[in-house]
């Protein structure tokens, strides 16, 4: 199978709603059996980004806010959009800083995803923070946050439980851990969670 060739042909495309963060689009499509179809595409305007900030002890810093598409609460890494002209890592910076109150002196890149792609464009990318300090926090107006320091195996564990169940979170919670195991972390990283 040639992974280059997209096998739908797009005989259509509307938009049939759009706002400043989404565009959602209806396409007439011939799928790759070559019979007749419909798909729905949500296209993002913003990039994704999150971060997991490591504090001085060792812990993890989570937001918890009620997720209205979910109807439910959440815990989280600090998370949120950046426009795409705008780079992710200046956006993860932003976002730490307005939901937690934190900047952080070290970064490291460590994660990139696609979300949600059978009907999304959406993509993010994750980072590592630590050598924290605080600043004021900032939350947009739509967002009534909690936050909470865990320590970060402790974390992990609300992963494996299904406690902690957004997307990001959950891959980027598992990803350092399978750096620490793997030693792979920053050493500051590494000696204030153990491995």
């Amino acid at each position: 199978m040639d992974e280059s060739k997209n096998p739908w042909k797009v005989v259509s495309r509307a938009a049939v709603y759009e706002n400043q963060w989404i565009r959602v689009d209806h396409h007439e499509v011939l799928g790759p059996a070559g019979g007749p179809g419909v798909y729905g595409t949500v296209h993002f305007k913003y990039h994704a980004t999150g971060v997991v900030p490591i504090d001085e002890k060792g812990n993890v810093i989570l937001v918890g806010q009620y997720r209205f598409p979910l109807g439910a609460y959440s815990w989280e890494i600090p998370e949120g959009g950046g426009l795409m002209d705008v780079p992710p890592l200046e956006s993860a910076q932003r976002e730490l800083r307005e939901e937690c109150g934190l900047a952080a002196k070290n970064w490291a890149e460590i994660l990139a995803m696609d979300l949600s792609n059978s009907v999304t464009d959406e993509r993010s990318v994750i980072f590592l923070a630590w050598d924290l300090t605080e600043t004021p926090a900032q939350p947009d107006d739509t967002e009534q946050l909690q936050i909470a320091r865990l320590p970060f195996w402790e974390a992990v564990n609300r992963v494996k439980r299904g406690e902690i169940r957004d997307s990001m979170s959950a891959a980027a919670l598992l990803r350092v851990a399978l750096m620490a195991v793997q030693g792979e972390l920053p050493r500051p990283v590494a000696d204030l969670i153990g491995g």
